[in-house]
């Protein structure tokens, strides 16, 4: 199939090139707008309790306030507010009011700290409307009004809140977008520089997977729009780094296949066509695995993970057609001129270095195997101690950023849970009016909670059928001493609601707690599913039932490893409470799934090599000789590409851009190159159980001599 697909292109170039320009084009013209929510509610399905207490206010209490922007005050000097400035906050408020900004419902004096240094003005918005851009819009001209009116006061005012977080992360992931976008470029350009000494080799791959990008985007909007998928701007970012990264990856597996096939001889076409016929299976292979882990994510109950899921989906997708299609129409086209102008192209060198470490393995397989497990097994110790953490919003942007300074600062001046009280939602089961004298008793049971600093009832709405008691916890709602406290208000709420009523409890710390089920359900589900699914490619590729085992737990090995590096790096050595709460979800299908290909790459190669009549021992040395330098190349590119997700300057793509890349690093430079070739040389060829994919099939053309390779890598061993 893959030979006919490279003959195919081959022969038509430039109508293959015209092809994928129509399709950007049109795609790009007509593609809908992605828009972008932040509201972390929105991310959970509607059975969890957190979204049924919201539902429940929307309908009792349609008019309660609740903040979606804080201006906090302070005076400039640091001292306790004078009655002049609290009488300029109180003429702030009113103005503020007075100027009708869209999206703001209400603007409401705060209650000052207890220590006098701090107050407030409270900002009301449309709650159908949480977390999506128009209400950052507001919060940028709250910003500046406000700023503005505090002018020729002795005040200073700082906006925070959901709405003022979500404009700050709006700016943080542009800016953050921008700086991986540069940094990937530069990276894959100075090292395809480096590689192959040709420009035109190394500007070919950013051109094409800019267009590949074009079109990606365009049909996730689609997709986004038709299934009616969340979207997230965190997502951009990564897909940024996919789609160059992945794609780089793929255009170096068939432009080292491409150059060796020069080498042996082909007429350039001709060796384009082989090229594809040769790598074609194992890229196709590769992307299915990634394709197929992030499907996956479909699973998921986080409505983030589930728009990211088919989103990456999409854009491996379009890269595996473009490496298979556009790729080889261009580089054709092009021909050897392509790697101008150098000329180490046209001569085989002597890869010293990769056949001494293909000599290590072939002669020493079980210390090779042993000494590459015991790394990731004692890496993987690490990972015991993860904890998560699921402040989403800090987490994507940095800490100086105003909003951020203002939660910080509120934790100071007042309790900790001040900024995101929880809410216990009382209602009658038979319709009928609360009993109000039980209302006491129920707060006062709600206020003894362990963690509780305390509680009373706010509301009752105009029915007598729900009152709403407010509870403010001691800690910030994102901590889990504050999503552990919310558990036991949970448990006390439940089984303390007087007879004939029925309690939800609703809030922020509410909304972690189920998000933290949720992504435990994820854990279960998810994982498995993924890694399954990537056994079934891996048989289908391998016609084996042996080798998809050890080479799937290799990658959970390498998965492991990752996390627990990334546990001591973050979490240990920086002292931080916890890693991100989707870090191991995101994690394990990047690194599983992409770390499979080089997986694959190798071990296509080692059969390969074994149909040449090599025995298994012998087949693992050649292969680590010829592939080696492709994972090494393509390990490289992928792990720096994700390592400038680093440059964002938030927790989540720091951590995230670091246990990616050190994942990716661990796959290809200890997985795939000594690894999995020496566990399969051990193995033998039981390890293509029941079928002989080893074997050479009978008046099958290898297009190589044995021999005559055999003798170049003896000689190239003692050049080494």
């Amino acid at each position: 199939m893959f030979r006919r697909i490279g003959t195919a292109v081959v022969r038509h170039p430039v109508w293959t090139i015209v092809a994928w320009l129509i399709a950007a084009v049109a795609i790009v013209a007509t593609a809908p707008s992605l828009p972008s929510n932040s509201d972390e509610s929105s991310f959970l399905p509607k059975s969890y309790e957190s979204i049924k207490a919201a539902d429940l206010q929307q309908k009792a209490f349609p008019s309660a306030f609740t903040p979606s922007a804080i201006a906090l005050y302070q005076r400039t000097d640091g001292g306790k507010l004078s009655d002049a400035d609290l009488k300029d906050v109180a003429r702030i408020t009113t103005e503020l009011g007075d100027k009708h900004i869209d999206q703001v419902q209400k603007v409401v004096p705060g209650q000052p700290s207890k220590d006098g240094r701090y107050t407030l003005t409270l900002v009301q918005m449309d709650s159908k409307k949480a977390g999506q851009p128009v209400q950052a819009d507001a919060a940028k001209v709250l910003r500046d009004d406000v700023k503005q009116l505090a002018k020729g006061t002795d005040l200073e005012v700082k906006l925070g809140g959901s709405a003022a977080q979500a404009l700050d992360q709006q700016d943080s992931s542009k800016r953050g977008e921008a700086l991986i976008g540069i940094g990937t470029f530069v990276i894959i350009l100075v090292t395809l520089l480096i590689i192959f000494r040709a420009p035109i080799l190394a500007f070919l791959p950013l051109l094409l997977i800019g267009v590949v990008s074009a079109i990606a985007n365009g049909l996730i909007a689609y997709a986004t729009k038709l299934f009616g998928l969340q979207a997230n701007s965190s997502v951009s970012s990564i897909l940024i780094v996919v789609l160059f990264g992945v794609g780089t990856d793929y255009f170096l597996f068939l432009m080292f296949r491409y150059r060796e096939r020069l080498r042996a001889g082909d007429e350039p076409k001709q060796a384009m066509i082989n090229a594809v016929d040769r790598v074609g299976e194992a890229i196709a292979s590769a992307a299915g695995a990634v394709i197929i882990a992030f499907l996956a994510l479909v699973l998921s109950t986080l409505g983030f993970l589930k728009q990211m899921g088919p989103a990456l989906a999409i854009s491996v997708t379009v890269t595996l057609i473009a490496g298979l299609t556009l790729i080889p129409a261009v580089v054709s086209l092009i021909g050897p001129k392509v790697f101008w102008p150098s000329k180490s192209w046209q001569q085989e060198p002597s890869n010293a270095r990769f056949a001494a470490l293909g000599r290590g393995v072939q002669r020493r397989p079980a210390l090779t195997a042993a000494v590459s497990g015991l790394v990731l097994v004692v890496l993987s110790l690490g990972m015991l101690n993860f904890k998560a953490t699921f402040d989403l919003a800090s987490g994507s942007m940095p800490k100086t950023k105003e909003s951020m300074v203002v939660q910080d600062q509120m934790q100071t001046a007042y309790s900790a849970g001040a900024a995101a009280p929880t809410d216990v939602y009382l209602s009658s089961t038979d319709g009928k009016p609360l009993d109000t004298s039980a209302f006491d008793a129920y707060a006062a049971r709600l206020g003894a909670v362990d963690g509780v600093a305390n509680a009373r009832m706010s509301q009752v709405n105009k029915a007598g059928t729900t009152a709403d008691f407010t509870v403010t916890l001691k800690y910030e709602a994102s901590t889990d001493k504050a999503i552990e406290a919310v558990g036991r208000v949970r448990d006390v709420a439940h089984a303390g609601a007087p007879e004939g009523t029925e309690a939800v409890v609703g809030g922020m710390s509410s909304i972690y707690k189920d998000i933290d089920s949720a992504v435990n359900h994820d854990y279960r589900t998810v994982f498995p599913v993924a890694a399954l699914l990537i056994m079934v490619i891996l048989g289908l590729l391998l016609r084996s039932v042996v080798a998809p085992w050890y080479l799937i737990a290799s990658v959970g090995l390498g998965f492991g490893a990752t996390l627990g590096a990334t546990v001591w790096i973050f979490q240990e050595a920086q002292n931080k409470p916890g890693l991100m709460f989707m870090l191991p979800v995101i994690m394990y299908l990047f690194v599983v799934a992409i770390g499979t290909d080089y997986n694959i790459l190798m071990i296509a190669r080692l059969r390969e090599e074994a149909r040449e009549g090599r025995e298994p021992r012998e087949a693992a040395g050649m292969a680590l000789r010829h592939a080696g330098p492709t994972v090494a190349a393509a390990g490289f590119i992928l792990a720096a590409t994700f390592a400038t997700m680093m440059l964002a300057g938030n927790a989540l793509l720091t951590e995230m851009g670091f246990a990616v890349s050190f994942g990716i690093a661990v796959a290809a430079f200890v997985m795939a190159m000594f690894f999995t070739p020496s566990l399969t040389a051990l193995i033998g060829h039981a390890a293509w159980w029941p079928g002989h994919a080893d074997r050479a099939e009978p008046g099958s053309d290898t297009g190589s001599s044995p021999a005559a390779e055999d003798d170049e890598y003896q000689a190239a061993g003692r050049r080494g």
